[in-house]
């Protein structure tokens, strides 16, 4: 596969509020509340409107994304399917547990039949048969054995993508994109992105770039590009010592250099 386009679009001059990106975030849990407020500090300067919802009423989580970011609209699980059919990509996974209740929410997610991305927990849980071509997957490579029951490898991914219809985003040294059994490769990083957050990080950014685009592989490619060079830069800067909240304020720089401005 060539490789594709960054997508950075810039909204339209006559566009309104929500005609330039609606997301809804399904995450966390009460040990791993952090988890979708990464994914919202990485969306929220790419997209109009990122709504977010825990699990069943999770309010130390609710509570949390309310102190971190005013950007993010918290809504009750009362009125997740509402907003289900608002957003134009959906996120679930981050922070959630391995559950029964996790389960279910992938599997009404998945059969919408609309834009998402299925991370972290939601990886482990998922129906396979339920996969199509607008989902993209972020494993890292033991969520990618625990999804497919394969290990992970160039060889999987391109086999994997094409049997189910659907975008997988390896993450990795070395990212591998594969989408219907095509592949590219993302170079770059460095070790400071080992830690906790940053597939959150990526997660979130892919969501919102996803909102925007009816191509799963652009909003994909977009955000490992970012992400990884993002890491590269705050490298520079830290070394390996920094945060995965750095990392998601990195991100519109990186954005801003790759615009030209």
């Amino acid at each position: 596969m060539a490789y594709p386009h960054l997508f950075l679009p810039n909204p339209r001059p006559e566009s309104h509020k929500g005609q330039n990106g609606v997301i809804l975030i399904i995450g966390g849990s009460k040990t791993y509340h952090g988890a979708p407020i990464l994914a919202a500090l990485a969306a929220v300067r790419f997209c109009d409107l990122v709504y977010f919802s825990s699990t069943g009423e999770n309010n130390s989580a609710i509570k949390q994304m309310k102190r971190t970011t005013p950007n993010a609209i918290c809504i009750p699980g009362s009125k997740r399917k509402e907003f289900m059919q608002k957003a134009d990509c959906i996120l679930v996974g981050n922070g959630m547990d391995v559950d029964e209740r996790t389960r279910s929410l992938v599997s009404s997610v998945l059969k919408m039949k609309k834009k998402c991305v299925i991370d972290a927990a939601a990886l482990r849980v998922v129906k396979k048969e339920q996969l199509h071509p607008k989902v993209i997957l972020t494993p890292h490579i033991l969520e990618f054995r625990a999804c497919f029951g394969v290990p992970a490898s160039v060889k999987s991914a391109a086999a994997m993508s094409k049997k189910y219809s659907c975008t997988i985003l390896l993450k990795g040294k070395t990212d591998i994109l594969a989408s219907q059994g095509k592949l590219v490769h993302i170079t770059g990083g460095n070790a400071g992105m080992t830690k906790g957050g940053t597939g959150d990080v990526l997660a979130g950014l892919a969501c919102a770039l996803y909102s925007r685009t009816d191509s799963s592989i652009q909003a994909a490619y977009t955000a490992a590009f970012l992400n990884k060079r993002s890491g590269e830069l705050l490298f520079r800067i830290f070394g390996p010592n920094y945060s995965s909240e750095d990392l998601a304020d990195e991100l519109i720089y990186v954005a801003a250099a790759a615009r030209g401005l």
